[in-house]
């Protein structure tokens, strides 16, 4: 049974040429965690090494939980957002106002917790607004 990718639905593989400029590597299969596995202290990189877990547990419940992409939509959409100088200003407003902002790093991680929390809300937001237009039209 062929898998397809959860973003833009082609066909994904796993036979070979993973991240070539070509149709096949462009859609070769990767999955990628919902939450990433660092925010609980876990790198698949560093098998063994324990780092301080910014989540003691799952704000949305995924934790573990991950799905399956082309190489496309995994390391180019996912991996490397588009941000404008606007979109940071806004967001650093909204860090502040939300009291979220830092002038030296404290010794636990609430703050990067809640600006983690406070930037997926945002794109759930967005996510909404948009589908909403989109329905509207």
């Amino acid at each position: 049974m062929p898998e397809n990718c959860s973003i833009c639905g082609c066909t994904v593989h796993r036979g070979g040429d993973y991240a070539q400029p070509t149709q096949k590597g462009r859609s070769h299969a990767t999955a990628h965690h919902y939450v990433a596995e660092r925010f609980f202290g876990r790198s698949r990189t560093r098998p063994g090494t324990q780092r301080e877990a910014i989540f003691d547990r799952c704000p949305w419940g995924l934790e573990g939980k991950s799905a399956v992409y082309c190489y496309e939509c995994h390391e180019e959409l996912l991996h490397s957002p588009v941000f404008t100088p606007e979109d940071i200003d806004a967001l650093r407003e909204l860090v502040a106002t939300r009291g979220l902002h830092e002038t030296d790093k404290p010794a636990d991680r609430t703050k990067i917790a809640g600006r983690i929390h406070l930037l997926q809300t945002i794109f759930a937001c967005g996510l909404r607004a948009v589908m909403k237009d989109s329905d509207d039209r």
